[in-house]
């Protein structure tokens, strides 16, 4: 049997010949025609005013943080029950990073979130919201908890990238967003990722620190230190090739979805990912807690069938990088990782492909 992945690329057919256009304008540096119509594509499709391409997702937090003014001893809010992706910049940036759990939603908790602010004896900066699996978390909540308190909010949308809640992109309702294009993303450049604000000098300022901080001169002037984290012309043509057919992408990971649901439906003891009123998650991948089987069996049961699985992520707060962290739990997050797996979600395979899984589960299961 062919390998299931969890998520592997999807090429759409026109990423080589216009990664010949870059080839023959000679144009592979992190500069270029590509690089700018990737940004239009982004901006276009989520609504946003403003977009910079980069070399990571990670290094568009990072950015986002520098550009509000993060520093060392700061407080940054973010959810426990992520990628630690999502949470490397903040302490890249010498700040402190205090963790809130998830509620039913398997995203951020608003209630724990009010709670964090309350008890603090420090006011956050910052929260780094992830919606997690390509669902939107309860955003509309959130965005009214920050304004109330002043909290800046960064939405860390590596895995939601068409993905909605009331008709509007995840990534757009706080003060910048934050896209991931790697390997296992709904769409991929290979590695990338792309940070989108309202606020045009805050990208215009993270442009300039993405490209080493270079002044306005002929020479090489520096007055602050940056980074190297621009996207090359190169992964911006196999972006916009991608861009063109994400709804398409979109689709068929719902539909993926779809199908583990009614296929899996008279099993009492498994429970997908809810999906919140008025939100449209991209169902990046398929996942789903268990109430009696152990994750672990369903996963090595699933290898031996050449199915790749994962268990959920294990939470910021139980990782002994930060052991010693402030965190705000109630237990759900631990829950999800004990239950919890990842199911093979590929945009490129068939029902009779996923219905491997399926049986697994269901020998298992019964």
């Amino acid at each position: 049997m062919d390998r299931l992945f969890l998520s592997p690329p999807h090429m759409s057919g026109k990423e080589q010949a216009y990664i010949s256009e870059v080839f023959e304008s000679n144009y592979i540096a992190p500069l270029g025609a590509f690089v700018n119509k990737f940004e239009e594509s982004i901006k276009s499709y989520t609504g946003t005013s403003h977009a910079l391409a980069l070399s990571s997702a990670t290094a568009g937090l990072h950015l986002a943080l520098r550009v509000l003014g993060i520093e060392k001893g700061d407080v940054v809010l973010a959810s426990t029950f992520t990628f630690i992706g999502s949470i490397n910049a903040i302490i890249y940036q010498g700040a402190t990073p205090v963790f809130i759990d998830s509620d039913e939603s398997w995203n951020l908790s608003p209630e724990l979130l009010k709670k964090a602010i309350v008890e603090l004896n420090v006011k956050p900066k910052a929260l780094i919201l992830t919606h997690l699996y390509g669902q939107v978390a309860k955003i509309d909540e959130i965005v009214a908890i920050c304004k109330e308190e002043d909290i800046y909010l960064i939405e860390d949308a590596a895995e939601s990238l068409g993905a909605s809640y009331a008709a509007q992109q995840s990534g757009t309702f706080g003060d910048l967003g934050v896209y991931s294009f790697n390997g296992n993303k709904i769409l991929t450049t290979s590695g990338g990722g792309m940070l989108v604000s309202e606020n045009k000098e805050w990208i215009e300022k993270a442009k300039f620190l993405s490209t080493q901080a270079k002044e306005d001169f002929l020479h090489y002037e520096h007055r602050e230190y940056g980074y190297n984290y621009r996207m090359s012309n190169v992964l911006a043509a196999i972006g916009v090739a991608q861009m063109e057919v994400l709804d398409e992408r979109v689709q068929r990971k719902r539909e993926v979805f779809e199908f583990y649901k009614k296929e899996l439906a008279e099993i009492d003891e498994i429970s997908f990912m809810p999906e919140l009123n008025k939100s449209y998650g991209n169902r990046w991948l398929t996942t789903l807690t268990f109430e009696k089987v152990e994750p672990m069996k369903v996963i090595n049961a699933l290898e031996e069938v050449n199915a790749e699985s994962r268990p959920l992520w294990k939470p910021m707060h139980l990782q002994p990088l930060f052991s010693d962290s402030k965190v705000f739990v109630n237990g759900s997050s631990e829950t999800l990782f004990e239950k919890g797996i990842c199911l093979p979600s590929p945009t490129k395979s068939t029902n009779h492909d996923l219905s491997r899984v399926v049986e697994v589960i269901k020998r298992l299961c019964s």
